[in-house]
C-alpha cells in the first residue's frame, strides 16, 4: 500500500532522515515511534506532501506520489493541535475540505452528517463553537474533517498528546475502533510507548532518523532488536556481569555483554519452593517498592543489579523493604547486545540450577 524507497530528507546541511525504506500494508494501523526529534513526524509529513524528500521515492498503491501536491495524494491528516478553525462552528470545520473541493451543498450536508454520526458527534454539537467542546470532542472533529474527504490513508501526528491521561486512555480504544470500522490504512506518530504497543498492528522504532526495528508490538517488546529499542520500550533492568555470572555457565549468557530483563519476566520465589523447569534463582534484598493498585513493582538489589520485579496483588505475601528474597527467571528471557548494540540470540544451554 505505502512504500518509502531510499528516502532522504535534508534541511540545508541537516539530514533529518538519511535513508528510509519502509512498507505499510493496506488496512494496517502502523505506528512511527521514537523520542522527540528522531524523524518520525518528518517521515509522516513527507508522505503527506508537506515536505519534499531530497532523494528517494514514496509509492502509494504502486504509484509514485513523491512529486504530487498534497491534495492529490488522497491523504487525510490530523495534527497534534488539531489545526481547527476557531472562527467556524463544528459543521463548518468538518465541511471545509468539501467546500474547497467544490462539492455541492446537498452532498456536503449528507457527507458531514454521516461522518459526524460515525465519530459520535451529535447534531446538536455540529452547531457549536469549538470553545464549547471538550478536548476529546475537538479531536473527533479533527478526525471527522480528515475522514469526510474519504482518503485512502489517514495520518495521525500525536493526536492524543494534548489530552489528560484518563481521556488519552479512553480515546486510544475509540481511535482503534474507528480505524477498524473504516478499514483505512493509518500511520500514527507518537513518542508514547503504551499507545504504540496497545494500538498498533506493527511499529517502526525511529532513532536519529533511522529505523531501528519494524515488527509487531510483541516482537518489539519481547525481542527488541537493538539496545536502543530495548531501553526505549517499556521497563527493563540492566543486569550486572556479577549477576549473570551468578546464574552459572549453564545459563548460556555472556557476562561481558550488555544484558536486560523485563520486569514481568522475573518473579519472587516463595520460601521453600524450587524454580520452575528451565529457570534459575538468585538471592537479593528488596530495596524499594512502588504500589500501583493491581500490582507492586519491587526493586531488588542482587549482585550489584537493581532488578525490577512485577508483583501481582493476588493474595501472595508481600515482602517488606529490606527483606531478603529469592528471584527466579528464565535465562532465555534475558536480552543481550553486542558492542554494536545489536541483539545476540541466546545460546543453547543446559539445565539451570539454583544459585
Amino acid at each position: 500500500m505505502i512504500r518509502y524507497e531510499n528516502v532522504e530528507v535534508a534541511f540545508d546541511d541537516f539530514v533529518a532522515i538519511p535513508h528510509l525504506d519502509l512498507d505499510v500494508a493496506e488496512g494496517e494501523f502502523f505506528t512511527l515511534l521514537g523520542p522527540s526529534g528522531c524523524g518520525k513526524t518528518t517521515a509522516l509529513r513527507t508522505l503527506a506532501g508537506f515536505v519534499e524528500p531530497s532523494a528517494g521515492e514514496i509509492y502509494v498503491d504502486g504509484k509514485a506520489v513523491t512529486r504530487l501536491r498534497s491534495d492529490q495524494r488522497r491523504v487525510g491528516m490530523v495534527f497534534q493541535n488539531y489545526a481547527l478553525f476557531p472562527s467556524m462552528d463544528v459543521w463548518e470545520n468538518i465541511a471545509f475540505g468539501l467546500k474547497v473541493r467544490k462539492e455541492n451543498k446537498a452532498e456536503r450536508e449528507r457527507l458531514v452528517r454521516d461522518i459526524a454520526r460515525r465519530v459520535d458527534l451529535s447534531d446538536n454539537q455540529l452547531g457549536k463553537n469549538l470553545a464549547e467542546l471538550s478536548g476529546g470532542q475537538q479531536q473527533r472533529v479533527a478526525i471527522a474533517r480528515a475522514l469526510v474527504l474519504q482518503p485512502k490513508i489517514l495520518l495521525l501526528d500525536e493526536p492524543l498528546s494534548n489530552l489528560d491521561a484518563k481521556l488519552r486512555h479512553q480515546l486510544r480504544g475509540q481511535l482503534k475502533e474507528l480505524q477498524h470500522e473504516f478499514g483505512i490504512t493509518t500511520l500514527y506518530v507518537t513518542h508514547d510507548q503504551d499507545e504504540a504497543l496497545t494500538m498498533s498492528d506493527r511499529i517502526a522504532v525511529f532513532n536519529k532518523g533511522r529505523v531501528e526495528q519494524v515488527g509487531t508490538p510483541q516482537e518489539i517488546y519481547d525481542a527488541s532488536a537493538t539496545e536502543f529499542v530495548c531501553t526505549f520500550i517499556g521497563e527493563a533492568s540492566r543486569l550486572t556481569p556479577e549477576l549473570l555470572a551468578a546464574l552459572g555457565p549453564e545459563a548460556g549468557l555472556d557476562p561481558v555483554r550488555s544484558s536486560y530483563l523485563r520486569l514481568e519476566k522475573v518473579s519472587l520465589l516463595a520460601d521453600g519452593a524450587t524454580p520452575p523447569p528451565g529457570c534459575c534463582a538468585v538471592d537479593g534484598v528488596v530495596a524499594a517498592a512502588s504500589y500501583h493498585g493491581l500490582h507492586t513493582v519491587f526493586t531488588v538489589e542482587s549482585h550489584g543489579s537493581q532488578v525490577q520485579v512485577l508483583f501481582k496483588e493476588d493474595g501472595q505475601v508481600r515482602p517488606a523493604v529490606g527483606e531478603r528474597v529469592t528471584l527466579t527467571l528464565d535465562p532465555a528471557h534475558v536480552l543481550q547486545y553486542g558492542d554494536d548494540g545489536v541483539r545476540v540470540p541466546p545460546a543453547p544451554r543446559a539445565t539451570v540450577a539454583h544459585r
